[in-house]
């Protein structure tokens, strides 16, 4: 049974009650009307408690480390003093609509520190979804107190541009010595990039993790930058052996220092914020639409005579579009 009182949420995650934040998140996520509204209620609520945390985004291609690079990373803010959240952009099922949910055993150690806080944000097979309800889920671990949250993308399709557009830094891990280095790497994620991070330069990778490191310099030098304040670095580390980790966090720390100095970080999430209201506005038009009874009574008869060749693909859309219209 869930508690319909928007206090108890709210109360509970400004005090920063684990379970209470747990409970708020399954609530966000839940596509049940009530809990929505109830929902949206609560976050608007804790928006002024919201906003002041760091909001790092990280992708990286398949075996590079990303769990082990989120964990050693997490744990060094940790014991820095940081209060460490890291919402885990997850594929669903597309049979149960499930989460899945591995990410806390993957990340053992960072799972059970008391100042970290763990969540696999599942997609319910929708990029729409995975923004609305990781933007949500951000701003109450913010407002619970996190002063870090670490939004992990799964690498694949447009999740990085949907995580980008949500975080004040990203940060893409490659990987050395897997032939033509720039091979597998698309050219919009170079550009979504703040810095680039070659992972597992340790060992006899060193050496080609260097070659990799001069190799995704010269590529980004051919791209122009999303702003004249910050040229993204390259860099290496090992996230096994906890090398270069320290610096990535420096590099972090200077790039908001810089784009705060000219204003640049406050327009930057200003823009987000506008693109994230867009969002929902896209999100709740289809879903309006998808739910109108006369589109829902005549669209598998539409959609059949498409099929059928008898209708064109237009004028079955604008058949459609046009019940809307026509209920006036």
């Amino acid at each position: 049974m869930v508690n319909q009182d928007p206090e108890y949420y709210i109360d509970g995650v400004r005090s920063g009650n684990r379970r209470i934040l747990a409970k708020t998140i399954t609530m966000i996520e839940s596509a049940h009307p009530t809990h929505r509204q109830l929902g949206r209620s609560v976050v608007d609520s804790l928006l002024p408690d919201a906003g002041k945390a760091v909001r790092l985004g990280i992708t990286g291609v398949p075996g590079v480390g990303k769990s082990t690079f989120i964990e050693s990373f997490g744990m060094m803010l940790v014991e820095r003093g940081h209060n460490v959240a890291v919402l885990a952009v997850d594929p669903s099922s597309t049979r149960s609509g499930g989460s899945i949910m591995a990410d806390k055993t993957r990340m053992e150690r960072l799972a059970t520190a008391p100042a970290a806080f763990i969540r696999p944000s599942p997609s319910s097979g929708t990029l729409g979804g995975v923004g609305r309800m990781t933007r949500e889920t951000m701003l109450v671990c913010e407002a619970a107190g996190f002063d870090v949250v670490i939004v992990e993308t799964v690498g694949v399709g447009q999740s990085e541009t949907t995580v980008a557009s949500m975080v004040d830094f990203f940060l893409v891990l490659m990987l050395a010595g897997a032939g033509d280095e720039l091979q597998g790497i698309k050219k919009g994620v170079l550009e979504l990039a703040d810095a680039l991070a070659i992972n597992k330069a340790d060992g006899d990778n060193v050496e080609k993790a260097e070659k990799a490191r001069r190799s995704y310099e010269m590529a980004l030098h051919l791209l122009n930058p999303a702003t004249p304040t910050w040229s993204p670095p390259v860099l290496t580390c090992s996230a096994l052996n906890l090398v270069g980790i320290d610096h990535i966090w420096s590099t972090v720390k200077e790039y908001r220092q810089r784009l705060s100095a000219t204003g640049e970080l406050d327009e930057k999430r200003r823009r987000q914020a506008l693109a994230w209201m867009w969002s929902r506005i896209e999100d709740g038009l289809r879903e309006r639409f998808y739910s109108h009874p006369q589109v829902s009574a005549r669209l598998r008869d539409i959609e059949a005579s498409v099929q059928r060749g008898e209708l064109s693909p237009t004028v079955g859309a604008e058949s459609l579009l046009f019940l809307l219209d026509n209920n006036r």
